[in-house]
Parts: C-alpha cells; sequence; structure tokens
C-alpha cells in the first residue's frame, strides 16, 4: 500500500508542456558586414517535476529555424537551433495565477547545410501560468537564450568559402511562446 501511494504522489508532481512562439536572433557577419537573421517559430517542449511546494525541476527542449541572405550566393540560406536545458523554476502564486522565473543551463545545437556544432548555454526565463484546473494550466513565457559558440566556426562554410560567421563569442536568442502544461 505505501509503495502505491508513493507510485500516486510521484504521478502527480510530473508535468508535460507544449508551445510555441517566437524567437528573434543576434546577427550573423560575413567579414565588416552585418546579416540580419529572421525571427522564427520555435516549438518546443518540457518535462518538469513539482521538487517543493514553490519549485520545479524541468527538462526544457526548444526548437527553430532562422533565415539570412547570404552576401556571398544572393541566396536565402536557413539554419536550425535546438535548446536542450536543465532549468530550476521559482513559482510565485496567488490563487490560479503562477508568476514564474527560470534559470537554466545546457546545450545549443547548430546545424546549417554546411556543417553542425554543439555549444554549451544557459536561459532565464519570466512566465506566467493560469491554472484552468488542477491538472491544465495556459502557460506564457519571455526567455533569453546566451550560447557561446566560436567566431571563426565553420559551419557556414564550404571548401569555396564562408556565407557568414558567427557575429561574437555569444549567441543571443529571445522567445515570446504560448502554451499548454498538463499535471498529472
Amino acid at each position: 500500500i505505501t509503495f502505491g501511494l508513493s507510485v500516486n504522489v510521484m504521478a502527480e508532481d510530473l508535468e508535460f508542456s507544449f508551445f510555441g512562439g517566437k524567437m528573434y536572433s543576434s546577427e550573423l557577419s560575413i567579414e565588416n558586414d552585418n546579416l540580419s537573421v529572421d525571427s522564427g517559430s520555435n516549438i518546443g517542449f518540457a518535462v518538469a517535476w513539482q521538487d517543493t511546494l514553490n519549485g520545479q525541476g524541468q527538462i526544457l527542449f526548444n526548437t527553430v529555424s532562422h533565415n539570412f541572405e547570404s552576401i556571398e550566393n544572393q541566396q536565402t540560406e536557413s539554419f536550425d537551433v535546438s535548446y536542450l536545458h536543465f532549468n530550476g523554476i521559482a513559482q510565485f502564486r496567488q490563487q490560479h495565477y503562477v508568476t514564474t522565473v527560470s534559470l537554466g543551463i545546457g546545450g545549443t545545437y547548430f546545424d546549417t547545410h554546411y556543417g553542425e556544432t554543439w555549444a554549451p548555454s544557459i536561459t532565464t526565463a519570466l512566465g506566467t501560468r493560469y491554472e484552468i484546473s488542477k491538472n491544465l494550466a495556459i502557460i506564457t513565457d519571455a526567455r533569453i537564450y546566451a550560447s557561446l559558440t566560436e567566431k571563426d566556426d565553420d559551419i557556414f562554410c564550404t571548401n569555396d568559402g564562408c556565407n557568414t560567421q558567427f557575429d561574437g563569442a555569444v549567441w543571443i536568442e529571445t522567445s515570446i511562446s504560448i502554451g499548454i502544461a498538463y499535471s498529472f
């Protein structure tokens, strides 16, 4: 009987979230020119567990595809950015409304037509939750990602040269997302 009660308590503390929104990024550069990167639609999901009454642990995955105009070949180029982070979330409750503050650490995966690489990254977020029922909530999130990149990384390069490079040692992206969270 004790084991059955423990499983139920653990099951009530698990939460699955699905979200989508817009993501805005740093510029890329080639020689002395900066290349604007478009805002992309991001999608993601997270698995969280209630660690304390006002705190969660979370594993978050978020992905986006961006476009930029290449100076080299005057073509629209695309690349994908995916984040995988372990986050701690502080929850500030007011009846059915919850304000959240999140800090996390993890990795960023960059994938272009020419190459791919991983980079260490951190994230922070400010969010809200409106609890529709005991198990269902609408969530919003404003998040910043910072990834350590190498300016001379060759993931945008071919044997003929580079289409672009990271503009600096830190790649910054911000996102605004809305989604749904289900706990059981």
